[in-house]
């Protein structure tokens, strides 16, 4: 591979960055202060649709979806450098350039596996920003690292399918503006192949027998600017059949499918986040003094700074190659490399930021610095997606495949 990046990314690298330094990061304190002010924790500052319209008129939109009849056409490779700018402020850019979870996934989903209705429906205003969504698919009862796990019932009664099933954790169901849910459900539960056993269906969020039971916190924190995390109960829950995406029984495979690019959508964005820890610890280690010192002169600090640089480009070129075999052999061509990045990424972030916070001290776990927030975001995804030790398990049965 070519670890030069080519013309269209490089200017599109060097859009971002000036958005970034013009719009995103002075609209980080204006979007705390307006906060404060909403009747709703769930209301959208104003400045963010302010940010949303200046990434629509710069062209800096939809920047994930590869294909072009609905995106920028991008490929992975290309979108790789994007993401992890927008890294840098997770809780605003990818909202301002309506590249955020998990509305990205679910229009890359829909885009696939969506019948015509289907897009023009649901997919089309997701793509202008007029509406938000969520994936419907963890559940508290059963371990949902494993798919076939899952126990939401959806039961064909003539013309229509009912569900009933308890999830939680579904990010974005908090957003007023989220109107539709992707819900996994198993269509046949007596199937002898259990990747066989589940399908995909649209419940609209008005449907009688959707309820949102309570926000859910990760680590205190709310995540308001993706639509939060709630525990949703679906009880009898009826929609037509025509919301069935793909067909009875294709729901683990689609699932897989909406993954692999999230996964690495998730671990672009992580790189920004370290680059932006190293950023702050360099400047805390320059402007600070202890025991007559600047920080910057203690070996300790020194050896933090170093070893966090070191795995940042570890990581980057990790993550480039398996974009890049995404890109030249498809998802499943690049699976180990997927699991890879996916246990190494959170894993080194996490702790980079923790450094970061150490050398902050007390400030480094206030509201004043973005580390602690930035530190549990971090944190978290060593669980989404598929905890750590489900892709270890997997990845190392692979391998030792080979010398079987």
């Amino acid at each position: 591979m070519d670890f030069a990046y080519d013309a269209r990314t490089e200017e599109l690298r060097r859009r971002l960055l000036h958005f970034m330094d013009e719009h995103v990061h002075p609209a980080e304190t204006v979007a705390r202060e307006q906060r404060a002010e909403l009747e709703s924790p769930w209301q959208t500052p104003p400045v963010v649709e302010e940010l949303k319209a200046a990434a629509r008129r710069q062209g800096l939109w939809n920047l994930f979806l590869p294909d072009r009849t609905y995106g920028a056409g991008l490929t992975n490779l290309q979108y790789a450098p994007l993401a992890e700018i927008t890294g840098r402020s997770p809780q605003l850019a990818p909202v301002a350039l309506n590249c955020s979870a998990p509305d990205t996934g679910n229009m890359e989903l829909l885009a696939e596996f969506g019948d015509p209705e289907q897009r023009r429906r649901w997919l089309e205003p997701l793509l202008t920003g007029e509406l938000r969504s969520a994936f419907a698919m963890t559940e508290p009862e059963v371990a949902s690292s494993d798919a076939t796990n899952i126990e939401t019932s959806i039961r064909r009664d003539g013309d229509a399918y009912v569900v009933t099933g308890r999830k939680w954790y579904i990010s974005g169901a908090m957003h007023p503006d989220c109107r539709i849910f992707i819900v996994m459900g198993k269509t046949d539960p007596d199937a002898e192949d259990v990747r066989r056993q589940q399908s995909m269906l649209l419940v609209p969020r008005e449907t009688p027998g959707v309820g949102i039971r309570r926000a859910m916190t990760v680590y205190g924190y709310e995540d308001h600017y993706h639509g939060g995390h709630a525990e949703v109960v679906f009880d009898e829950a009826r929609v037509p059949v025509e919301n069935l995406i793909g067909e009875e029984g294709g729901g683990f495979a689609i699932a897989q499918a909406r993954l692999g690019p999230g996964r690495i959508h998730h671990c672009m964005r992580l790189i920004g986040m370290a680059e932006r820890a190293i950023e702050l610890m360099c400047r805390r280690a320059a402007g600070r003094e202890a025991f007559g010192r600047p920080l910057a002169d203690q070996g300790q600090v020194r050896a933090w700074i170093a070893d966090a640089r070191v795995q940042v480009e570890q990581l980057r070129l990790l993550v480039l190659k398996t974009a890049w075999l995404m890109d030249t052999v498809g998802n499943r061509g690049a699976h180990t490399e997927i699991q890879a990045i996916k246990i190494a990424t959170p894993r080194a972030v996490a702790d980079i930021l923790d450094r970061a916070v150490q050398l902050h001290g007390a400030a480094g776990v206030s509201q004043d610095l973005p580390l602690a927030e930035l530190w549990a975001a971090a944190r978290t995804l060593r669980l989404a997606d598929g905890p750590d030790e489900v892709h270890q398990r997997s990845l190392a049965r692979r391998e030792l495949k080979r010398f079987a």
